[in-house]
């Protein structure tokens, strides 16, 4: 637990968050499900950018443009009634380091079958959900996930132990699910010009950090967690440190800190007068 006074950490972090704001969104995979209005479209396009959003900014923006142009206009009609070979042919030779093309038209014949079954990928997710564990609730959403037709895209009939797409669907028990947790802020948190709001079901309170290299080593500096290993714990450590700051939306602040993270120039953090060294000095 942090030892940082409240009101001095709240401060720091809404400065933060004034500085990296809308204008850092073209630097995120954020600015891909942006681009579209429709709430379905938002789900969809979201569910893949952040099932991509692992690499550098460059590969992830590069491997967005052509999976996102792939599904046209409107992603979540594209879903609905993709055929699910044909979507694997026509995205070619498509690669995002381990992820091949079966596997974002695997993932992307799940999001269909969200949206046929239960209106929305939100309501999907919904009956996962349990107030006060996300974990839980995660787990629950990716096995159910897991569980649907993967539309003869793997050779078994069962979706087979080593099939890429379940990389998309992590394990709280096994990693951080910095992705999971990513596209469930951006789902759930108000609408601020970054994430949408469009899932009213789950609490804002309830959802963790997403966690990288950069929030991991943010989170130690500031004191925010002492857990030597980036998982799951790890993140929810860091999450309720920044509760000092605002209870109810802790995860607000994960934008700025991420972006400040990825575009700050002091990593041995010796007093250079970067956003971090000062935030570190306020909350101290």
């Amino acid at each position: 637990m942090s030892t940082a006074r409240p009101a001095l950490l709240r401060r720091g972090l809404e400065d933060l968050r004034r500085r990296y704001d809308t204008r850092f969104l073209e630097s995120d995979p954020l600015a891909f499900p942006r681009r579209f209005d429709d709430d379905a479209d938002r789900e969809v396009v979201g569910l893949v950018a952040s099932g991509l959003a692992y690499g550098n900014v460059k590969s992830i923006a590069s491997s967005l443009t052509r999976v996102v142009g792939w599904m046209g206009h409107h992603p979540a009609s594209f879903a609905r009634t993709l055929s699910p070979r044909a979507a694997h042919r026509s995205l070619g030779s498509f690669q995002h380091r381990w992820s091949r093309a079966r596997d974002v038209a695997c993932l992307v014949h799940f999001a269909g079958q969200m949206l046929d079954s239960h209106g929305s990928i939100g309501s999907f997710f919904a009956e996962s959900y349990r107030p006060n564990d996300m974990a839980g609730s995660i787990k629950r959403f990716s096995a159910r996930a897991l569980a649907l037709d993967h539309g003869g895209l793997y050779r078994s009939r069962t979706l087979p132990r080593n099939a890429g797409v379940r990389f998309f669907f992590t394990n709280p028990d096994t990693g951080a699910c910095k992705r999971m947790n990513m596209y469930l802020r951006w789902m759930v948190r108000d609408d601020d010009g970054l994430d949408f709001g469009l899932w009213r079901s789950v609490a804002a309170n309830d959802l963790v950090i997403p966690l990288d290299t950069h929030i991991y080593r943010i989170g130690h500096y500031l004191g925010l967690s002492g857990r030597k290993t980036a998982g799951f714990r790890t993140a929810v450590e860091i999450t309720d440190g920044l509760r000092l700051a605002d209870p109810e939306d802790p995860v607000k602040y994960d934008f700025a800190l991420s972006r400040m993270g990825i575009l700050e120039n002091c990593p041995r953090h010796r007093d250079q007068g970067c956003d971090l060294c000062r935030l570190k000095r306020l909350v101290s």
